[in-house]
């Protein structure tokens, strides 16, 4: 039998972390390795520069990125977001600290398993599109899967397949001049996707492009990610772009993760003053769901006598319950609206003639759909999910909290300015 070379990238572990780096370092220059003693001494970048001529690029990174999300990574000019994208498919090799991918230190390939790992793992979008100016929409998009060695009938197919999922159908046979910057990030992105593989580095992929036709790109990626389900690692300097696309942000700073977590910890919750430079002019109408700022309901009844519900409401700070039965929640009561009903039958039932008109919510609906309905109840709104269970309460308070810039101390860092 012949000895069959087996490529340790290949190695899969079903986990829900599919990238994980820890301790990355990395500082450019000659003798990197001789000057690693000043960043662990905890020197500055402009500390080092000077005394070493050497650029510290990325000072002892942490970081895990979910399988099948859109992990975000944002920063200024400088902060270190796109040399940290190209460590993951080793175009840069760290000075110090390891990269795991799917359970394979990839610092261990060799050249010829780190190419077959790039061919068939990852993708890259880049900002610039990067497609070949002499070959057809067609031909561009078909082009990994020729580096795949894909029998050139079938890579076609598949690329006419791409070229119409991202809306191009009858510009296959055009070339790259021919076609709008918007058009030629889609050519990039049906290439990238047409591989199949199941990681997607997309570096500042929309920044290019006018506000409209970003927008435009960013709606299309959030629903080809919904059937695709792919990892995507996208490096962007916009928070708003962040906070539409991310599952998860990491905030860089001078080569330094500052935080790292959902999109609503990062708004409600900024780990220091930078972060909160970035957050403080967010509109968090716009950029949190129901279930962010949702609590749990006050008071619960499932007395099924309006005299009962009475007995136990008062006394209670709040005068307003949801009530429930066996089959779960029912409606929203008042304590007005139950001592009325008792003059006319206080052991009566609780029946919809006793319940409040309010409108249910969903927990993922954006605030800023919700705002209107909430403001005109004079009662909490009640959060159903899709399946119809009953999530928690939204009221006015919660909403005004959130949405007051109340945050203290919100310090002007300088030169935090996106651009």
């Amino acid at each position: 039998m012949p000895n069959v070379r087996k490529s340790t990238w290949k190695v899969r572990y079903m986990d829900d972390v599919i990238v994980k780096i820890n301790g990355l370092f990395k500082l450019f220059g000659p003798q990197a390795t001789r000057h690693m003693s000043l960043v662990h001494q905890g020197r500055s970048k402009q500390e080092i520069l000077e005394t070493t001529s050497h650029t510290l690029g990325l000072r002892n990174i942490n970081l895990s990125i979910k399988r099948g999300e859109i992990s975000v990574i944002m920063g200024l000019s400088g902060s270190g977001k796109s040399t940290l994208i190209r460590h993951f498919n080793r175009l840069i090799d760290p000075t110090e600290g390891s990269i795991v991918i799917d359970g394979v230190d990839i610092m261990s390939l060799s050249q010829r398993d780190l190419e077959e790992f790039r061919r068939n793992k990852m993708s890259m979008v880049f900002q610039n599109f990067g497609l070949f100016p002499h070959k057809t929409v067609l031909e561009n998009v078909a082009y990994g899967l020729a580096v795949q060695k894909i029998q050139k009938k079938i890579r076609l197919e598949r690329a006419a397949n791409w070229v119409e999922t991202v809306g191009l159908s009858g510009y296959e046979n055009m070339y790259p001049y021919q076609l709008s910057g918007g058009q030629q990030q889609r050519v990039g992105l049906a290439r990238a996707l047409a591989t199949d593989v199941e990681i997607l580095l997309m570096d500042e992929a929309f920044s290019a492009l006018d506000p409209l036709i970003r927008s435009e790109m960013q709606d299309q990626l959030i629903g080809l990610q919904e059937k695709l389900k792919k990892t995507i690692i996208f490096i962007t300097h916009d928070l708003d772009e962040a906070l539409r696309l991310g599952a998860n942000i990491s905030i860089l700073k001078d080569g330094e993760l500052v935080q790292t977590g959902r999109p609503e910890e990062i708004l409600i919750s900024p780990a220091n003053d930078y972060v909160e430079a970035f957050v403080k002019d967010v509109n968090r109408a716009r950029a949190l769901t129901v279930e962010t700022v949702m609590k749990p309901p006050s008071l619960r009844i499932s007395s099924d006598t309006i005299a009962e519900a009475l007995k136990q409401m008062r006394g209670r700070p709040d005068d307003y319950a949801f009530h429930f039965t066996e089959s779960g929640f029912q409606g929203v009561v008042t304590q007005d609206g139950l001592e009325a009903a008792a003059l006319k039958d206080a052991n009566g039932c609780i029946t919809s003639a006793v319940y409040e008109e309010v409108k249910a919510i969903s927990p993922l609906s954006l605030l800023e759909e919700v705002l209107p309905d909430t403001l005109e109840s004079d009662v909490p709104l009640p959060v159903i999910d899709a399946d119809g269970e009953f999530q928690g309460e939204l009221s006015r308070s919660s909403i005004a909290a959130i949405l007051s810039n109340s945050s203290t101390g919100i310090a002007k860092t300088e030169g935090v300015v996106p651009g």
